[in-house]
């Protein structure tokens, strides 16, 4: 899977490459992650156990990470979509709910409750993945192959639909005008432009002091629809299910519910994206579970 979506993005970048900003740095960053993953793939065939394993698929999850900002890098040559999103958004629910949701419920708790609903994303599939390898190794591989390949599909929808959600969107364009139902078309605005708004809520809260990090390390304008934070937490929770594990299902059942609302409360999603996180989230674990049997 990683190095399909690699090989798909090498035809990208070859494509639009006299657009592309930074082309020397993503080709050697792809250089970087092929000896890794080749010299992981290496260990695992000298010293064949769980532990080379583990390593191989950490590997690739620890990559995620750097694959999501390099998004950004192939989509923003692209004409923005956002105002088509916004107004989508105002004609299902006949008003901005992210432009909303923070403002009716302003209190310093709540705002706390869904920056730890939201930065519980990387811990809840680190919680998991680790579960399969210790209580169900048969299988692990499966679960990493659900989770990891779902990534990679979402990452796809992201360079092929430039989305960049709220916190860019309404900045760009004034929050005034995204209040009188107006939604400008901002083109390749975000060629050159990665300013977002501040994330709602109690700005000294712990947990939002730990979004504000997590966002300045790796947010990028890009990846707002379908919400793959809902849709990656959505594939999680069914692979909990499909362990029959009562007590890890129920343990990550709340986080998953703060992680659904926060999306759009910390204005990184509209609620159309959200509903799409729900829906793709379960096509993709049923298909690759079924990919991953028929193997």
């Amino acid at each position: 899977m990683a190095m399909g979506y690699l090989l798909l993005t090498v035809v990208m970048m070859a494509v639009q490459w006299d657009k592309l900003v930074s082309a020397e740095e993503m080709v050697k960053g792809r250089l970087q992650f092929v000896l890794v993953t080749l010299a992981a793939w290496g260990v695992y065939r000298l010293v064949p156990c769980r532990l080379t394993m583990f390593l191989r698929i950490a590997v690739q999850m620890v990559f995620l990470s750097w694959w999501y900002p390099d998004t950004y890098e192939l989509n923003r040559t692209l004409p923005n979509l956002d105002h088509v999103f916004a107004g989508w958004e105002q004609t299902v629910f006949g008003c901005q709910p992210a432009l909303l949701f923070s403002e009716k419920v302003p209190w310093g708790w709540f705002s706390e409750l869904m920056c730890m609903g939201y930065v519980s994303y990387f811990p809840l599939m680190t919680v998991l993945i680790l579960y399969y390898f210790v209580k169900r190794y048969e299988e692990f591989q499966r679960a990493a192959f659900v989770m990891i390949g779902s990534f990679f599909i979402y990452y796809v929808v992201f360079i092929l639909l430039p989305v960049t959600g709220p916190q860019f969107y309404y900045l760009a364009t004034g929050t005034d005008q995204i209040a009188a139902g107006i939604f400008p078309n901002l083109g390749d605005w975000f060629l050159t432009h990665s300013e977002r708004m501040a994330t709602p809520g109690w700005n000294e809260g712990p947990f939002h002091q730990l979004l504000h990090i997590a966002h300045n390390a790796g947010e990028r304008p890009t990846a707002a629809f379908p919400s793959s934070h809902v849709g990656i937490t959505t594939i999680v929770m069914l692979l909990a299910l499909h362990t029959r594990s009562r007590r890890l299902t129920l343990c990550m059942l709340p986080f998953y519910v703060l992680m659904c609302f926060a999306t759009v409360y910390i204005l990184a999603h509209y609620a159309i994206d959200a509903l799409a996180g729900l829906v793709t989230g379960a096509v993709f674990y049923f298909v690759l579970m079924r990919i991953s049997r028929e193997r």
